[in-house]
């Protein structure tokens, strides 16, 4: 099975046994998959089964599809004992095989099964072996057989219809989790004192699916309300459960003993990732980013105006089409990157432009680069733009809504919207296209007023013009109104000029 991208295709393997010994890899095989030859063989050996002394080339189709990765050996192994006549070939063929083996003949754990025995089950195929730490996530598909193995003996004895010799587990395969995106169920909205406007922004943002920035001196709490968020958020679907376990399964970051993803994911990458880091890439395949690994759920960028520029800018494309497209010297690959942005910066670089409590300590020409860092496309892009005051004295002593009562208001606001939206690829008003929004949920003239008097003002650019009316159907869907009014208009305008309090 090779993958590019999120999606999978069948690889082939044939083995083919004459002449003098020796052994061949062909097809298109990366450094990892070409190294398979000396680990399948000593695998062969350690499990106690004869290796043919003869010329041994191995066959990936189709050939011209670049494959890469170490889940190849458990599949290139049971070929060269099917051509040696030491496995019934009808017991091997037809089935995916997926599994990196150990010099010792165990098997190891992999990345990317979820999609590859998607890919499989599409193509007709009804039999999987992988290796047992791999195999809840491989059950996730309906109708798919799977055997989880913990060693090349145990396939062999599964193929050859014996007793399956028992094997101790390896607790060193638990997981190839290498970066699990956060999942804290502790955090509540109720903890954030004060803070109503930002709040009711974080409560827009997540009901419509709204990009937000969030501005304010430290600890005045926007990390706080960033990271509340993702409980204000309903659980995915079925369909979308699937769609981000695989971009997590090929990335190596499912959370042990959880393969599937069921919670919108929250990815919080630091601000000297780059921008491979952020969109995704590779030298010859390109591999999701922290962009895709936030599909469906939540990108935050703290202290965003310490990130690279270039970085910034590379979130353009997925920001308007949901998609990250990357193209490599050997394949082009697209990832879903269809995110909630949330980004959170300072006033300047001491962070007290602004205060009335501590004194600024910046330049004037410091001030205004800090806040230039955040380019005008990007900052076109981002619906909701809130300043955050430290809390009052006051405010400390008051009750906060817990996240769940805010988390109802957004779901039947969600459920509203999927009403609307019926029939259509889109789900939230933050995905609706403009002339969608034109056409479809046209408003009269006088509801409209507010955004396009920004338009003459020039504070607000047509594509502004469609955000705020997005946002505006979003506060209209939280009150339980059909249509947005004037008032919903105005309300979003004022979040989208950072003037909302």
């Amino acid at each position: 099975m090779a993958i590019v991208g999120v999606r999978g295709t069948i690889v082939d393997i044939e083995v083919h046994l004459g002449g003098m010994p020796g052994f061949s890899l062909v097809g298109l095989p990366d450094a990892s998959l070409y190294e398979s030859r000396d680990r399948v063989r000593a695998a062969v050996l350690s499990s106690r089964e004869t290796w043919p002394l003869q010329r041994i080339t191995v066959s990936l189709s189709p050939a011209a599809l670049p494959k890469r990765g170490s889940h190849f050996d458990l599949g290139v192994a049971v070929a060269i004992l099917a051509a040696a006549e030491r496995v019934p070939l009808a017991a091997a063929d037809g089935v995916l095989f997926l599994g990196e083996l150990a010099l010792d003949g165990r098997l190891h754990p992999v990345r990317g099964v979820l999609p590859a025995v998607l890919a499989a089950e599409r193509a007709g195929l009804t039999h999987a072996v992988v290796p047992e730490p791999n195999a809840a996530e491989a059950r996730l598909i309906p109708g798919m057989r799977v055997f989880g193995a913990r060693s090349l003996r145990q396939v062999l004895a599964y193929l050859r219809g014996v007793e399956i010799p028992d094997e101790p587990l390896d607790e060193l395969d638990g997981s190839v989790n290498i970066l699990a995106p956060l999942d804290d169920d502790t955090l509540d909205l109720a903890d954030v004192a004060g803070q109503d406007t930002a709040k009711r922004a974080v409560e827009i943002a997540a009901a419509g699916h709204h990009h937000l920035l969030l501005s304010g001196t430290p600890g005045s709490g926007k990390t706080m309300l960033a990271r509340r968020l993702p409980s204000l958020l309903p659980d995915l679907s079925i369909d979308e459960s699937l769609e981000v376990t695989s971009i997590h399964s090929i990335a190596g970051v499912l959370p042990p003993g959880r393969p599937l993803v069921v919670r919108p994911p929250f990815v919080d990458p630091h601000h000297t990732a780059s921008p491979v880091a952020i969109v995704g890439g590779g030298q010859r395949i390109p591999h999701p980013g922290a962009a895709s690994l936030a599909h469906r759920g939540t990108l935050f960028l703290d202290e965003v105006p310490e990130f690279q520029a270039r970085v910034l800018d590379a979130l353009r494309q997925p920001l308007e089409s949901g998609v990250l497209t990357l193209s490599r010297s050997e394949a082009t690959a697209m990832f879903p990157a269809r995110f909630l942005l949330v980004m959170a910066q300072n006033p300047c670089p001491c962070g007290n432009h602004g205060s009335t409590v501590r004194e600024c300590t910046c330049r004037p020409d410091a001030v205004r680069r800090y806040g230039r860092r955040l380019s005008g496309p990007v900052r076109d892009r981002i619906d909701l733009r809130v300043g955050v005051e430290p809390p009052t004295m006051a405010e400390l002593d008051t009750d906060a809504e817990p996240s769940k009562v805010v988390a109802d208001r957004v779901a039947e606001a969600r459920a509203r919207q999927e009403r609307r939206l019926r029939g259509t690829p889109w789900r939230c008003n933050g995905e609706l296209p403009g002339p969608y929004l034109r056409r479809e949920l046209k408003l009269s003239g006088d509801v409209t007023a507010p955004a396009f008097a920004g338009v003459r003002n020039g504070s607000l650019t047509l594509r502004g013009v469609d955000r705020v009316l997005r946002v505006a159907w979003t506060i209209a869907d939280l009150a339980g109104r059909d249509r947005p009014t004037a008032d919903d208009v105005g309300a979003a305008l004022l979040f989208r000029l950072g003037e909302a309090v």
